[in-house]
C-alpha cells in the first residue's frame, strides 16, 4: 500500500462525525431508524476504504460527500419494501414469478377486513365453542362443485402429498407413465409420492394407457388408483388416455379410491371463448372420483391454495392426519379464498370480478381497443422519442395452465429507442412502480391484457422516465 493511499485513509472521517452531519440527521428526523443509519454508514465507509485501497483515487476533500451521498442511496433503497406491486405487461395471465392469479377487489377487501383484528377464523360463533377453520370454505366448495366434503392446505403440491400420505403411505399407488409430471420448482409427482411414503406403480406407456394396464397392476398391497390432469404440457398424436369412468369403474369393483390431480382447477366452462381443453372440478366429481385437488390461485384465480374436495369419509381421515396442521392455511389465505369462491356462485358476477376469469374471456377486438387507449397515452408522454405502433400477437394463461391455449391479443411495440431495447425493459424494472415487459423480434412489447385499467397512465409516465 503505497503512502498516498494511507493518507488518503487517514482521512476517512469518523462514524461518529458522520453521523452528526446535517444531511445524517435529516434521514434520521425523515424516520429512518437510528440504528439502520449506523448500520448503513458504516457499510459506505468500508465500501470507499475498499475503493481507496483498490487504487482509486479519491480525494480527502470529497470522502465526507461521497459516505453521505452512499448512505442517502443505501436509506432510500432499504426503504422500499423488498415485495411490492409491479406492472405485468408481459401478457401471461398467471405468470409466477410475478405471484400468479390477482385477487378480486373483493377478495382485497376481505383480506384487509380479516386483518385489522381478531377474527371467528376456529370459533363457532352459534356456541362459543371451538370450531373448524374449513367450516368458511367447505360449504361453499361442496356447493360449487358437487362433493360431500372439502378442505384446504397451503398448495396444490401440499393437497396431493396430504392426500397420498393419509391414504397411502407403505402401500402402492398406481398412476400412468404419461401422468408423471414435473410442476414449477422442478416438483416431480415421483418424488411427491416418495415422500408421502407411498410405492410408485407406472403403468403404461408415455403416450398410451390402457384400463387393462391398471386392472393388471392392482395387487393387495393397492392403496388407490391416481390420476394426474398434465395441466402443463399436452401429449398429441398416436395417444390413449383411459377415462375418468373407466377407471372409477375398476376402482369400484376393487373397492378402491380414485384420487385426481386436476392441478389448475377450472370451475367454470369457458368453451364459448374457445377455452375447453381443461375439465372441470365438477366434471370429476360428477364422474364418481373420491378425491379431487386443485389449486387456488390458478385458473380459480384466488389465493396460493391446495383445495381438496370429494367423498366425506376421506375428506375427514385427510383432516384428522398430523400432516394437516404443518400444510393448513393462515385466516388471509381463508378470507381471500372465501370471497374469491362468493363470486362463483354466479357466472356473470365471477367473470366480471375475478381478474384470471376477465383476462381470459377478453377478446380481440376488446384487446384492440385497449391496446390502442394505451398506445395514446404512451404518445402523449413519449412524442417521437421512440417508434410506437399496434401489433397482432398472442397472450398466454401461464402458470403452468392451458398450454395449447394462445389468446390473440394486440400489443404495444416500441422499438428505435436510443440504448437499445435490453436497456429500456432493464430500465423499466428499475422504475417505481416496477414494469415487466416481453422482448421479441428487437422490439419490447407491451400487452394490455395484463395490465390493469389503473395502471395504464402509471406506465406511460414510468415510460417517460425511463427514457429519459
Amino acid at each position: 500500500m503505497g503512502i498516498e493511499t494511507q493518507n488518503i485513509l487517514r482521512h476517512l472521517p469518523s462514524v461518529e462525525e458522520l453521523l452528526q452531519a446535517e444531511r445524517t440527521q435529516g434521514l434520521i428526523a425523515a424516520g429512518h431508524p437510528r440504528p439502520l443509519v449506523v448500520a448503513l454508514i458504516r457499510q459506505a465507509v468500508q465500501e470507499c476504504r475498499r475503493r481507496i485501497q483498490a487504487g482509486e483515487h479519491l480525494t480527502k476533500e470529497t470522502l465526507k460527500q461521497i459516505i453521505l451521498e452512499g448512505v442517502e442511496e443505501k436509506a432510500e433503497d432499504f426503504s422500499k419494501p423488498n415485495l411490492r406491486p409491479v406492472i405485468n405487461a408481459t401478457g401471461v395471465i398467471l405468470h409466477t414469478n410475478l405471484g400468479r392469479a390477482v385477487l378480486s377487489q373483493r377478495a382485497q377487501q376481505a383480506i384487509a377486513m380479516v386483518a385489522q383484528g381478531y377474527s371467528n377464523l376456529e370459533m363457532d360463533l352459534a356456541t362459543g365453542e371451538r370450531g373448524s377453520r374449513y367450516h368458511h370454505v367447505a360449504d361453499l366448495l361442496t356447493k360449487l362443485t358437487g362433493a360431500e366434503g372439502a378442505m384446504v392446505v397451503n398448495n396444490n403440491a401440499a393437497a396431493v402429498l396430504l392426500t397420498l400420505t393419509a391414504l397411502a403411505r407403505g402401500r402402492e399407488v398406481i398412476v400412468s407413465r404419461g401422468q408423471l409430471v414435473e410442476i414449477g420448482g422442478s416438483f416431480r409427482v415421483p418424488e411427491v409420492m416418495a415422500q408421502s411414503g407411498a410405492k410408485l406403480v407406472e403403468v403404461g406407456t408415455t403416450n398410451k394407457t390402457y384400463l387393462r394396464d391398471y386392472e393388471q397392476a392392482i395387487s393387495e398391497n393397492t392403496a388407490l388408483l391416481l390420476k394426474v390432469h398434465t395441466s402443463n404440457y399436452r401429449v398429441v398424436g398416436f395417444t390413449r388416455e383411459t377415462a375418468t369412468e373407466e377407471l372409477v369403474a375398476l376402482a369400484r369393483s376393487r373397492n378402491l379410491p380414485v384420487v385426481e390431480d386436476l392441478g389448475s382447477g377450472f370451475l367454470m366452462d369457458l368453451s364459448a371463448w374457445g377455452i375447453s381443453d381443461e375439465p372441470t372440478v365438477q366434471d370429476s366429481v360428477a364422474r364418481g372420483v373420491d378425491i379431487v385437488t386443485f389449486s387456488g390461485d390458478k385458473l380459480l384465480g384466488g389465493p396460493q391454495a391446495g383445495i381438496i374436495v370429494g367423498k366425506k369419509e376421506l375428506i375427514n381421515r385427510l383432516k384428522a392426519h398430523p400432516l394437516t396442521r404443518a400444510l393448513r392455511v393462515d385466516k388471509l389465505t381463508m378470507a381471500a379464498l372465501e370471497a374469491t369462491l362468493r363470486d362463483y356462485l354466479d357466472f356473470k358476477t365471477a367473470r366480471n370480478n375475478i381478474p384470471t376469469l376477465r383476462m381470459l374471456t377478453t377478446v380481440k377486438e376488446e384487446m384492440r381497443q385497449a391496446a390502442e387507449r394505451l398506445l395514446e397515452d404512451i404518445q402523449t408522454e413519449l412524442g417521437q422519442r421512440v417508434r410506437c405502433e399496434l401489433l397482432e400477437d398472442w397472450s398466454e394463461a401461464g402458470g403452468g395452465s392451458l398450454p395449447v391455449t394462445f389468446l390473440p391479443t394486440w400489443v404495444v411495440a416500441l422499438s428505435r429507442m436510443e440504448g437499445g431495447v435490453e436497456r429500456l425493459a432493464n430500465s423499466l424494472r428499475s422504475s417505481d412502480p416496477p414494469i415487466i415487459a416481453r422482448i421479441k423480434d428487437d422490439k419490447l412489447l407491451l400487452d394490455p391484457r395484463t395490465i390493469l385499467p389503473e395502471q395504464e397512465s402509471l406506465l406511460a409516465k414510468a415510460l417517460a422516465q425511463s427514457l429519459g
